[in-house]
């Protein structure tokens, strides 16, 4: 059994009345929404036509939202409804990153996501959504698609209907019939600074990469808007646990690399379980609901990376922590194959990401194959440049891999940036990366800058400033991080 919606665009006369009755029956707070309806100009006065396009949770077959939820506050019913408990919610807002229809939303008063949940408290006593009972034009039409005698499904076996971004691989199950295809095609046409009836919601200020195209004589005149949920904390986090990630990493090597004294046997694990300590509390500093964070371990989604992430950071810690009593008890022959699972675990710490990143159905940008190898690498940077102001006389042994991942990282910059992304989205997130600010500075330029520019020189300078080689590093990957994960969340998906 499968609930979902067929909208017959035949019908629909963009009254609201759906969006109406589903804010009155779901407390939806405002400046929210269920259930939307866009509006689409196409032509040129007075060849001017208007089209709608209603928009809502799909209900997907494969559900990335119910996959990705770290404390299985979201589920996949029986009836193919994906519904949502509240009061588990951790408000980490993963599922909103992960749904490819900007479908989810953060209730802030309550810390809590919320979403169309189909009216099931309607559906569970053999009512019809909301939605569907108030439509004027019965352009909203609900029912089992599982069932070829339900009206939906003879609706899409007898006429041709559309639905929204099957490329994600989601089985979304809203289908449109007779919808302006523009109107399904987030970005393909223009967004002006006022819609019809007001200013565009300002939760995405930036304007639109002049190297994008978009579609002639059409414009985009009233939408829902959506706001950017991961920010500076994520960017942060990704910082802290590749320095974290580097220094357990780097720390078998550490003879090799001209380390000696407290930076050869104590440095590598205090940095580690200092910065793994920083990237937990980002985390849970970051949730809606950091009271509720426990829920994690007590409830949690295996299936989530957000969860295998936990396990990873937790088990890190444990054997950092090992590795530092090896060393105050004087267990000295522990201490190597200590360092060894360390580096180990480092490598899940730095690179867990990507998989987690991966399940983010809508965002394009993340789920590139370079992410992982880029981490990797951070990683490896960050260690460096922590351990160099610390290095013996002779720090050719650390200057020339800190010198390699530094080129490494840029280069997979550029490749974010400009090698050929395989989707619109995508496409539209890369060239978004030139137009991110943190404040007033273009954070992508500024942070390769950083590195390139910054960074290098100090390297192979004076003994004296090789304190600067790590903040340097630090703040130019933080720059870098920022513009990613920003730019990704940018590109509309409605």
């Amino acid at each position: 059994m499968q609930y979902g919606f067929v909208i017959d665009h035949r019908r629909c006369i963009g009254c609201h009345a759906c969006t109406v009755a589903c804010k009155a029956e779901n407390d939806v707070p405002v400046g929210d929404f269920r259930t939307w309806v866009k509006y689409v100009e196409k032509g040129t006065f007075p060849e001017v036509r208007r089209h709608f396009a209603v928009l809502r949770c799909n209900h997907c077959t494969k559900a990335p939202c119910v996959t990705i939820c770290p404390v299985t506050a979201l589920d996949k019913r029986p009836d193919g409804i994906v519904d949502i408990d509240r009061d588990v919610c951790i408000g980490c807002r993963a599922c909103m990153q992960a749904c490819p229809y900007d479908a989810i939303y953060l209730n802030e008063e309550k810390g809590c996501v919320e979403k169309c949940h189909y009216c099931a408290h309607r559906v569970e006593k053999g009512l019809q959504p909301a939605c569907v009972i108030v439509c004027p034009e019965q352009a909203i039409i609900s029912g089992d698609f599982h069932d070829a005698a339900s009206k939906p499904s003879q609706l899409i076996a007898q006429h041709a209907t559309i639905r929204r971004r099957e490329e994600q691989g989601t089985g979304p199950n809203v289908a449109y019939l007779d919808v302006e295809p523009l109107a399904l095609a987030p970005g393909s046409i223009e967004r002006p600074a006022t819609y019809l009836w007001s200013e565009r919601p300002p939760a995405k200020p930036e304007a639109w990469p002049s190297t994008l195209p978009v579609a002639p004589n059409a414009r985009v005149t009233l939408d829902a808007g959506h706001k950017v949920q991961w920010g500076t904390g994520v960017a942060a986090y990704l910082v802290t646990k590749g320095i974290a990630a580097g220094a357990a990493l780097l720390a078998p090597f550490a003879a090799p690399l001209g380390l000696t004294g407290f930076a050869a046997d104590w440095l590598p694990e205090i940095a580690a379980l200092l910065f793994v300590t920083i990237t937990t509390l980002l985390l849970v500093e970051d949730l809606a609901r950091p009271k509720l964070f426990l829920t994690l371990l007590t409830r949690g989604n295996t299936k989530s990376w957000l969860v295998k992430g936990a396990w990873i950071l937790i088990a890190f810690s444990m054997t950092v922590s090992a590795t530092l009593a090896a060393r105050w008890f004087g267990v000295d022959g522990a201490i190597a194959p200590l360092r060894w699972v360390n580096a180990v675990l480092a490598l899940g710490v730095a690179g867990y990401t990507a998989f987690l990143f991966q399940q983010c159905e809508g965002r394009d940008l993340w789920q590139g194959k370079l992410l992982l190898p880029h981490l990797l690498a951070q990683a490896v940077l960050c260690g460096l440049a922590l351990f160099l102001p610390f290095a013996a006389a002779d720090r050719t042994g650390l200057q020339i891999p800190l010198l390699v991942s530094s080129i490494a990282h840029l280069l997979f910059c550029f490749g974010e940036r400009w090698l050929k992304h395989p989707t619109a989205n995508a496409r539209q997130a890369a060239a978004f990366l030139d137009v991110v600010r943190l404040g007033k500075m273009p954070a992508f330029r500024l942070g390769l800058l950083t590195i390139g520019a910054f960074l290098l020189p100090v390297v192979n300078g004076p003994a004296a400033t090789l304190f600067l080689v790590p903040l340097i590093a630090w703040w130019g990957l933080f720059l870098w991080e920022w513009a990613y994960v920003r730019a990704a969340q940018l590109p509309p998906l409605s």
